[in-house]
């Protein structure tokens, strides 16, 4: 062997160099996958089926919660905890709420998504909505009303209300209206289409998913009684219509864009004077907060706002007649109970909940008061930290990369698009998750572009950069 077949000392550095920074990136991936790794293997919430259902805290009377997400389930628990009644036999289980006279059983508008092309569905895919009624005790279902739509994105009934007997309020996501109909006859009496009121180049997209009309609720009692309310999602307002008036604009909750009021919001509650109002509780989803607002002087004024550091994307709350809060934290994974203080004193896990019932409470906040009867004071996190507590460890600097990393991601990304990244991904993936996925694609990306680097530069394919020659004058 002569010493032209030797390598150089330089290109003995330079794959040394190579081998070491090939070495770094693996590793880098390597811990960034196990970190993924023992997320997914970790023992997870799962409601897949009801044997899989976690047990919840005891309290004074049943809960019902029910999902929409990957799964659907409507799960029923009992004071003392117990699953009751668990039901995931619909694609998407929605608003749930006691029928009258009868505590144990319970009225819902549910989903099924149709993928097979036939009758009822001649474009595949397509939607059933529904309106059941479930007696908890004895697993009977009942469908009182259903209807095909032609789409499934955006093709559900989120809520219904009882009127009375013969006569429900739907809240008609898939044509943008409000619509009254006597299940009896199947006859719709009275209708309110979004477009009459509202621009179609506001919202989102017209006609994919433009506003959203997510939730819808008959008033009983007081000044507004006989009035609905309904919440567009899209146009971040609670509205209230008048079935002779139509929109009763001076009445309207919210502002397009205007996120520091409300940001594509779901389930509003109505409190009448009777009860320290008017006032409504609401789930301000986008903004990741409980929001109440009192009625004072033909405006309204936000009087309450609950929020801890680990609510993500809620989507109702329901005051109790014991002045609590039943507050449905769907990217939390949860329900829980805050009592007038602020403090969770009752919470269960769920993967995907989208609203809570406590049942023998009356219909959603029908008997709790209003934050400004009952004195409460808002909590947020800065409050709550500032309190006090913890586990004693004091002084203690504590330094986890992922977890810091995942507040990067949570911070730069737009609220919905982290919350779409939730709502897409399985249940057991956080930011921390979502970090180091992207640890994996960036590195991985990076090793590929040297390596590429490194063969052409081994091949003696230089790149430069152009040379442009300034004429004098």
């Amino acid at each position: 062997m002569n010493a032209q077949s030797l390598p150089s000392f330089a290109r003995v550095r330079s794959e040394i160099t190579r081998n070491r920074l090939r070495a770094t990136l693996a590793v880098l991936i390597l811990v960034s996958a196990a970190a993924v790794a023992a997320s997914a293997s970790a023992e997870g919430i799962s409601t897949a089926s009801k044997e899989s259902v976690p047990d919840a805290p005891a309290t004074e009377n049943h809960t019902v919660v029910t999902e929409s997400g990957r799964a659907g389930t409507i799960t029923a628990y009992a004071p003392d905890g117990e699953v009751l009644y668990y039901n995931n036999s619909r694609t998407k289980y929605f608003d749930v709420d006691p029928v009258d006279g009868d505590p144990l059983t319970v009225e819902y508008a549910a989903t099924d998504t149709i993928h097979t092309a036939g009758p009822t569905c001649g474009d595949p895919p397509c939607t059933r909505n529904v309106i059941e009624r479930a007696d908890l005790e004895t697993g009977d279902v009942e469908v009182i009303y259903e209807r095909y739509d032609y789409k499934e994105y955006a093709g559900e009934w989120h809520d219904i209300d009882r009127i009375n007997e013969t006569h429900v309020v739907v809240a008609d996501m898939v044509s943008d209206q409000v619509f009254v109909v006597n299940t009896e006859t199947e006859v719709v009496e009275w209708l309110w289409d979004a477009q009459s009121d509202f621009p179609l180049d506001g919202g989102h997209s017209w006609p994919r998913d433009w506003a959203h009309i997510n939730d819808v609720e008959y008033i009983e009692s007081g000044q507004m009684e006989g009035r609905i309310m309904a919440s567009l999602r899209n146009q971040d307002q609670v509205v209230f219509l008048d079935r002779q008036e139509g929109l009763l604009g001076n009445w309207t909750l919210g502002g397009e864009n205007e996120h520091d009021i409300l940001h594509e919001q779901h389930n509003p509650d109505f409190i009448p004077e009777s009860d320290g109002g008017p006032a409504v509780v609401v789930a301000d989803s986008e903004n990741g907060q409980i929001k109440e607002f009192q009625r004072e002087d033909g405006e309204w004024k936000r009087t309450w706002l609950w929020e801890d550091d680990r609510i993500q994307w809620p989507r109702d709350a329901d005051r109790l007649p014991n002045g609590n809060t039943l507050i449905t934290d769907t990217h939390g994974n949860r329900v829980m109970e805050v009592n007038e203080s602020g403090e969770i004193v009752w919470e269960v896990g769920s993967t995907l909940p989208y609203e809570a019932e406590r049942l023998e409470t009356g219909d959603e906040s029908q008997s709790g008061q209003s934050a400004a009867a009952l004195g409460l004071e808002s909590r947020t996190p800065e409050e709550i930290g500032s309190e006090g507590g913890g586990d004693g460890g004091e002084g203690m600097i504590t330094f986890e990369p992922l977890e810091y990393l995942g507040g990067v991601v949570e911070w730069a990304l737009p609220h919905r698009i982290y919350n779409a990244l939730l709502f897409a991904s399985p249940v057991w993936m956080g930011s921390s998750d979502f970090a180091a996925i992207g640890i994996v694609l960036l590195t991985g990306l990076t090793w590929a572009s040297l390596e590429v680097r490194w063969q052409l530069h081994d091949a003696g394919v230089r790149f430069r950069l152009p040379m442009y020659r300034q004429s004098g004058d």
